[in-house]
C-alpha cells in the first residue's frame, strides 16, 4: 500500500488519497482490501485487457459493475489510467478482469461534502463560474506554474465517466477529488480540464492560471496547447446530458470562443504534438468544438454527448449577439499592413491604429460581414502602436499591438500599491470584511492579481484582466481562504517587454468578530475620572494584548495582556501612564494584538484623548452671547418662574448666541461641555 495523504491528519474538507497495488493470481475475479471509506476510485493498470470493479455502499449495497475507461496507453507497455469514478460513500471493492491485465493499482479517494463559500465569478457574456477558492482547491499541491499558449483555437469536450446520481452539493467534492487524483495519482501539475460543468448547470473553474487566458491543460495528449478542455461531470455514453448542463455548456462555449474570436462552426488544422492515434507533426482537421475521441483513442465524451456536438455548435453560434471572428494582421511592420476579420452579421466596422500615447494615427472602416483594410506603416514614427478592430458596442472588439523599430520598449511602472485595511475579518459581521487594493499603471497592461501564502505558494488567482493606464483598484474579500499571513502579488504584463510584479501584505483573521473603542478622556478637576473602553468579540479563545500607540506609532502604554475566552469582551483603561501621568491630549490608536498560530495579528482603531475642559466666557449679557473654545454643547439656564433651559450644539470654537423672544433675563447661568464630556466652569449672571 502507498499512502499518499494521511487520512488521520486530514483537515475538514481535505481530500485524502490512498494507492493500493491489487494482487493478481491469474483468475478473472479478484477480491482486495479497501480503506474504511472512500467515494472516488481511479484505476491504473498494465496490459491489453480491461479491469472492471464494483463497490459496496456504507449501507451494504453493491453497485453495478463498471469498466475502467482508458485515456492513456493502448499498447499495454505503459500504465493505462482511468478517470476517477464517483462511487458515493463506500467501504469495499471487488474486481473482474477481461483480457490480459498484468498489473493493477487502485487509487481510493475520500472527498467529503462540505458547505463551500458562495462567491462566484461573473463576466460579461459568461455563465456564473465557481472559482477554485470556492470549490476548495488546495493550491499547495500544484506542481508548477501555469503554461500559456499564444491563443485558443478550438475546444475539446469531455465527460468524466462518473455516475450521474451525484447531488448538487456533491459536485464540488467531486471536482476536488478529480483535482487530487490528477495531481497525486496521475502526476500532473494540476487538474487536467480548464472547465467542468455538472448536470445541474454549475460551471467550475479548472486549471489554475486565468479562465480567459490560453492556459495549457492536460486533457488530451498532443492537443493540449491552443485548446480549452471542458468536461461534463457524469457518464454520457448512453444518457443525454440534462438540459441545465446543456444550457450552461452552450453559454460557456459561446463566451470562451468569443473571447478567442473563434467561429464555433469553423474547422481548424492542428499539428499533433504526438500520441498513439496521431504521431507528432501529423496535421489533424478538427471542428472548433470537437470531442476528445477526435484527438485520441478513447470513447470520451461518450456516444450520446458526442452525437450532440454538432447541434451544440449550432446553438453556440446562435447564442448572444453578433461576433467577430478570425482577426488577423498580415504584412511586415514598416510597410503595408493588412487587417482582416469576419463578422457573424453585416455591421458597420472600423479599424483604428493608436500610438503609444493613445492618439489615433489612422482609421478605416466599412460595412458588411468581411473586414479588410490596409495601412501603410512605412511613414510611422518609431514607437509602439495598438490596433483595434471593432463593430459597435454589441461586438467584442479584437485588439493587438506592434512596434516600429527604434521604439524604446519599457516595462509598465506598477506603483502606489496599497492594501487597506491590511487586516480583514471575513466573518459576515461588517467589520473590515474586505480590503481595497489600489495601484497605478503608467501604460495599459494585462494585470494578474494572485494571493500568495506565507510559504510563497499561490493560493488563488483573483483575476487576470486588461487594464488601462492610470489609477486602479479592486475589492478583496478573502472568502474561502484560511486565516493567515498573505501577500497580494500584482503582475503587470505589457504587450511588449518584461512583466513587473509588486506585492503588498494582507492578513486574514476571523478570530476577531467586532471591535470598537470610545473616545478617551481623563479627570478634568470637576467630575469623575472617565476611561477608555474597548469592546470586542472573539470567535475563538486567544491571547490578547491591548496597546496604546501615539500618532507616530510609538507604544505609550499596555493596559492589558493575557488569555481571553471566546465571546464578548470589555477592557477599560483609566488613562494612567507607567510614570503616573495621565495620557496627554491628542490623537492615538488602540491596538488589539491577537497571538495566532500564524503569527501576531494587530487590529487598530483611532481614538482621541481629551482631558482639558472647554472655556466659556460671557461676551454680552444683553444679547446672551458667549465665546467657547471647543466644539460641543452650551447650556443656558434662565432663572425665574418657571426656570427655562436652552441647549445649543457648537460645531467649532467661536461665538454662540441665544436669541430668546422675551424680556432680557436678569439672572442666568451657562456652561459648556466638549465632545469628550469635559465640562467648563459655569458662567453666572445673578
Amino acid at each position: 500500500m502507498l499512502l499518499l495523504a494521511s487520512a488521520g491528519a486530514a483537515r475538514a474538507g481535505e481530500v485524502t488519497i490512498v494507492a493500493r497495488d491489487v494482487p493478481l493470481h491469474g483468475g478473472r475475479s479478484v477480491a482486495a482490501a479497501a480503506p474504511a471509506r472512500f467515494d472516488l476510485v481511479g484505476l491504473h493498470w498494465q496490459g491489453t485487457g480491461t479491469p472492471f470493479f464494483r463497490t459496496r455502499s456504507l449501507s451494504g449495497r453493491w453497485s453495478a459493475w463498471l469498466a475502467a475507461d482508458d485515456d492513456w496507453g493502448r499498447d499495454g507497455s505503459a500504465w493505462r489510467k482511468s478517470n476517477p469514478k464517483w462511487t458515493g460513500a463506500a467501504d469495499a471493492i471487488q474486481y473482474r478482469l477481461r483480457g490480459r491485465v498484468e498489473r493493477l493499482r487502485t487509487y481510493f479517494l475520500w472527498s467529503p461534502v462540505e458547505r463551500m463559500p458562495s462567491r462566484r465569478l461573473t463576466l460579461a457574456g459568461a455563465p456564473t463560474i465557481i472559482p477554485r477558492y470556492s470549490w476548495g482547491a488546495d493550491e499547495s499541491i500544484r506542481r508548477a506554474a501555469p503554461v500559456y499558449a499564444p491563443a485558443i483555437h478550438f475546444v475539446l469536450v469531455h465527460h468524466t465517466v462518473n455516475l450521474n446520481t451525484y447531488s448538487p452539493a456533491e459536485s464540488a467534492a467531486l471536482v476536488r477529488g478529480i483535482y487530487v487524483y490528477h495531481v497525486k495519482g496521475n502526476g500532473w501539475n494540476d487538474i487536467g480540464y480548464n472547465f467542468l460543468v455538472d448536470r445541474y448547470g454549475q460551471v467550475f473553474e479548472g486549471r489554475f492560471g486565468g479562465i480567459d487566458r490560453a492556459v495549457v491543460g492536460a486533457h488530451s495528449q498532443g492537443f493540449n496547447s491552443g485548446s480549452a478542455g471542458v468536461a461534463v461531470i457524469g457518464n454520457y455514453t448512453s444518457a443525454a446530458i440534462p438540459q441545465a448542463a446543456r444550457d450552461a455548456l452552450v453559454k460557456l462555449l459561446a463566451w470562451r470562443l468569443d473571447v478567442a474570436h473563434v467561429d464555433p462552426l469553423s474547422f481548424v488544422n492542428v499539428l499533433s504534438g504526438g500520441n498513439q492515434k496521431f504521431p507528432a507533426g501529423i496535421p489533424v482537421n478538427l471542428r472548433a468544438i470537437s470531442g476528445h475521441r477526435d484527438t485520441y483513442f478513447t470513447e470520451c465524451p461518450g456516444t450520446a454527448l458526442y452525437a450532440q456536438l454538432p447541434s451544440l455548435a449550432q446553438a453556440v453560434a446562435a447564442s448572444g449577439g453578433p461576433k467577430l471572428y478570425a482577426p488577423a494582421v498580415q504584412g511586415k511592420v514598416g510597410s503595408l499592413l493588412r487587417f482582416t476579420a469576419r463578422l457573424s452579421a453585416p455591421l458597420p466596422w472600423t479599424v483604428a491604429i493608436a500610438d503609444g500615447s493613445g492618439v489615433n494615427v489612422a482609421t478605416g472602416g466599412g460595412t458588411g460581414n468581411a473586414i479588410d483594410w490596409s495601412w501603410d506603416s512605412s511613414a510611422a514614427a518609431p514607437g509602439r502602436y495598438a490596433w483595434t478592430i471593432a463593430a459597435g458596442p454589441s461586438v467584442r472588439p479584437a485588439t493587438g499591438t506592434f512596434t516600429v523599430k527604434g521604439a524604446p520598449v519599457s516595462a509598465p511602472a506598477l506603483t502606489d500599491v496599497s492594501v487597506s485595511p491590511s487586516v480583514i475579518s471575513p466573518n459576515d459581521d461588517l467589520m473590515d470584511d474586505q480590503a481595497t487594493v489600489s495601484y497605478t499603471l503608467n501604460v495599459a497592461a494585462s494585470v494578474t492579481a494572485t494571493l500568495v501564502n506565507a510559504a510563497g505558494v499561490a493560493a488563488s488567482t483573483l483575476f487576470t484582466e486588461l487594464r488601462p493606464a492610470g489609477k486602479q483598484s479592486f475589492a478583496f474579500t478573502g472568502d474561502g481562504i484560511a486565516d493567515g499571513l498573505y501577500t497580494i502579488a500584482l503582475t503587470a504584463t505589457p504587450a511588449e517587454g518584461p512583466p513587473v510584479t509588486v506585492s503588498a501584505p494582507i492578513t486574514i483573521d476571523r478570530t476577531l468578530a467586532s471591535f470598537a473603542v470610545t473616545q478617551a478622556f481623563g479627570p478634568a478637576g470637576n467630575g469623575p475620572t472617565k476611561a477608555l473602553t474597548a469592546t470586542f468579540r472573539l470567535v475563538y479563545p486567544a491571547n490578547a494584548t491591548l496597546q496604546i500607540l501615539d500618532a507616530g506609532g510609538t507604544l505609550v502604554a499596555t493596559p492589558f495582556t493575557g488569555p481571553l475566552a471566546a465571546g464578548n469582551q470589555t477592557l477599560t483603561w483609566n488613562g494612567a501612564l507607567p510614570d503616573g501621568r495621565i495620557l496627554a491630549d491628542g490623537s492615538y490608536q488602540a491596538a488589539l494584538v491577537l497571538a495566532e498560530p500564524t503569527g501576531a495579528v494587530t487590529h487598530a482603531l483611532p481614538f482621541t484623548a481629551d482631558s482639558t475642559p472647554p472655556v466659556l466666557t460671557l461676551v454680552s449679557a444683553r444679547a446672551l452671547r458667549f465665546r467657547v473654545t471647543e466644539p460641543g454643547t452650551v447650556t443656558l439656564i434662565v432663572r425665574g418662574s418657571p426656570w427655562r433651559r436652552y441647549v445649543k450644539t457648537v460645531k467649532k470654537a467661536g461665538v454662540v448666541s441665544f436669541p430668546i423672544p422675551s424680556a432680557q433675563p436678569a439672572r442666568f447661568s451657562a456652561a459648556a461641555q466638549d465632545v469628550a464630556g469635559n465640562k467648563s466652569s459655569a458662567v453666572l449672571h445673578l
